[in-house]
């Protein structure tokens, strides 16, 4: 049976608003995803909005290796994986008819790039559309705001959806901050938003789509997704 063919979409925005703070991609919530398609048998594509090294959020990676998820440690010591991170390819280059899925990992650097990016608009979209699996995770469904499908409707639309929520975003000091608040945006498109209690694991999935809240759901959208394709390959077998 054919590999199942994944791409991980990264942020390129590095600045945290006017704060003078830094941001990027959260590194857990992409490293756990990355090993756990990968060790599933996946063929993994990194990209970002701008191609090349990504920025990462600093406070997702510890000073002390021994503060690190097991998966950020595995990924930092991964040759191969480090040189993909490196030189991401940029999403205009990646072509939905060469994937199965696209994931999206957080960071608050997503809120700036991703929902804009008529690129990722359109590889979120035409994946779907050709029967593929979306996921995203904490701040990662910001790239699922400017997706429309076919018929101009919002890719959230009357979808069950996840992020991180506007309670996690006050309590995190980031709410004046980052240029709006997701959950506010994604029930805004009509999205059927459902967020669980603040900084605890919670997974959302609605068929293809499978959304995350924070960190802590990274490896729980991942799996959700994995079951996605392996449904797919079961009814393409049948």
């Amino acid at each position: 049976m054919a590999k199942s063919r994944i791409a991980i979409v990264l942020t390129s925005h590095g600045k945290l608003g006017d704060s003078g703070d830094r941001t990027g991609f959260h590194y857990e919530e992409m490293t756990t995803p990355y090993y756990e398609f990968l060790d599933d048998g996946a063929e993994v594509t990194l990209g970002s909005i701008a191609g090349g090294a990504p920025p990462h959020d600093p406070s997702s990676l510890a000073e002390s290796e021994d503060e690190r998820p097991q998966s950020v440690r595995r990924f930092r010591d991964d040759r191969q994986a480090m040189k993909a991170l490196e030189n991401t390819i940029p999403v205009e280059k990646l072509a939905a008819k060469d994937f199965d899925a696209v994931y999206l990992p957080g960071g608050h650097g997503c809120m700036w790039d991703m929902p804009d990016n008529d690129a990722l608009s359109r590889l979120i979209s035409e994946v779907y559309e050709k029967g593929g699996v979306v996921g995203a995770v904490c701040h990662g469904p910001a790239g699922l705001l400017g997706a429309r499908l076919s018929d101009g409707a919002p890719f959230v639309k009357d979808r069950l959806i996840n992020s991180f929520t506007d309670e996690e975003e006050r309590k995190a000091g980031k709410d004046k901050v980052v240029p709006f608040l997701l959950e506010t945006q994604l029930r805004g498109l009509g999205a059927r938003f459902e967020g669980g209690k603040p900084f605890e694991r919670h997974v959302c999935r609605e068929g293809r789509v499978v959304t995350g809240q924070n960190p802590a759901s990274a490896e729980g959208v991942a799996h959700g997704m994995l079951m996605a394709l392996h449904a797919l390959k079961r009814q393409a077998a049948e």
